[in-house]
């Protein structure tokens, strides 16, 4: 598996270690979350001391999590979350992502007029009304790569996949980001993309667990026993075991909200 800060372009080293500029603040984020630079390399930035502190996920730190959902995609083979690692920076040490420019006029999550819901190639989540009290309904893309998206999701468990977490780049890849509500050992699925619930999952997508489950017995629960604790390891087999065992996308349980507030 790659190392966390092993860069695809055979630049890891100057990822890991170059100068991190600040470029600017990203104020449509909770917490401390910067644009910045590594030798012209665009990357987000978010120290742990800018992070708020959680009642629910009292065990280590988001930045930590964030980069354990960057293995666990790596360990899954689908390029869902971007390359993400711990390093140094102006205000201390932060999780590291790199940079996704979004695809233009491209809204993988979208919310329309309740009269408007496409007939094919979408899938429709909920109804409700807008601040002008006109009915909308939040839909998603029937997509190979969003459904991928939710399955790491499940396996995660995910308390936060906002429509703005779902990032669209050319040529049809979805990224998702923002995965420091992550990996609970409780269940905390809340998640945009409830389009499939009750459906099959493809073979390809069982599989995909399934490498996910025989990585925790090695490499993959190595690297993530700095990062999260053992019971959180261990819940994380549990789902993949689960999943693997229903073969279905789940609908919602218990009594907490299935989405996020907000939607976006």
């Amino acid at each position: 598996m790659p190392s966390p800060g092993a860069d695809m372009h055979g630049s890891g080293d100057a990822l890991l270690s170059g100068e991190l500029e600040l470029l600017g603040r990203i104020t449509t984020a909770s917490n401390a979350t910067f644009l910045a630079s590594i030798h012209g390399t665009r990357v987000v930035y978010k120290p742990i001391a800018g992070e708020r502190p959680l009642w629910d996920f009292p065990d280590g730190d988001l930045a930590g999590r964030e980069v354990a959902a960057h293995l666990v995609s790596e360990a899954f083979g689908w390029n869902v979350v971007p390359r993400t690692w711990l390093r140094d920076g102006p205000a201390g040490e932060g999780m590291v992502q790199l940079w996704q420019e979004c695809a233009p006029d491209e809204d993988p999550v979208d919310l329309v007029a309740a009269d408007a819901v496409p007939d094919t190639g979408w899938r429709h989540v909920l109804d409700g009304s807008d601040e002008n009290d006109e009915e909308v309904s939040l839909i998603h893309e029937d997509s190979a790569a969003l459904r991928r998206m939710a399955v790491f999701d499940i396996v995660v468990n995910n308390a936060d996949r906002k429509g703005a977490h779902v990032l669209p780049v050319e040529g049809g890849h979805r990224y998702g980001c923002d995965h420091g509500l992550t990996f609970h050992t409780e269940h905390k699925l809340r998640t945009v993309l409830w389009g499939w619930m009750g459906e099959p999952l493809t073979p390809d997508e069982l599989a995909g667990v399934a490498r996910v489950q025989d990585a925790l017995a090695g490499d993959l629960g190595e690297a993530l026993s700095s990062l999260l604790t053992a019971q959180e390891i261990a819940a994380l087999g549990e789902r993949c075991d689960r999943l693997r065992s229903a073969a279905v996308f789940p609908e919602p349980q218990g009594p907490m909200p299935a989405v996020p507030w907000p939607l976006f």
